[in-house]
């Protein structure tokens, strides 16, 4: 059986408190949880999901960096990171595939603080604020520009 497309999946710091951090802004699903859903949703269509955790952004960029020509795309939910992390900036604006951002909460609707995201501007789409249906809803974004990239279309 050929190797299927994988989707890199990476989770900042503090997301594997999930269930137990805030479980009023961020439920109570567990990171677990949300990464069987994705799996879900890429295996119905023809992905493969890589998940990664870590509380430390090196460690992030370097997964960045080893996905380079080997995964088809990232979907990151870079926590905290979000709003600070140039290297995740840089190391993502180097990757060949499509990216796309995703948070549980909405940050827009949070502390003016969160508003910023430094990876946004090289994402090719952001989830953000459908809590833990946002990890179906992100890969399912990575399928639509992976297939507009196959087509040729290059739509965002």
């Amino acid at each position: 059986m050929p190797d299927r497309p994988v989707v890199l999946l990476l989770s900042g710091p503090n997301l594997n408190l999930l269930g137990d951090r805030q479980p009023e802004i961020y439920g109570a699903q567990t990171l677990d949880d949300h990464v069987g859903t994705a799996t879900t949703a890429a295996e119905a269509a023809g992905l493969d999901v890589e998940h990664l955790q870590s509380n430390h952004e090196g460690v992030l960029v370097d997964a960045i960096q080893a996905a380079r020509g080997r995964c088809a795309a990232i979907v990151i939910n870079a926590g905290a990171l979000t709003h600070y992390s140039w290297s995740l900036h840089d190391a993502l604006a180097c990757f060949e595939g499509p990216v796309v951002e995703l948070h549980i909460s909405n940050p827009a609707e949070r502390e003016p603080w969160r508003h910023l995201s430094v990876i946004e501007a090289v994402a090719d789409a952001t989830i953000a604020g459908f809590g833990g249906d946002g990890y179906r809803l992100a890969v399912e974004r990575v399928t639509d520009l992976l297939d507009d990239a196959d087509a040729g279309t290059g739509a965002p």
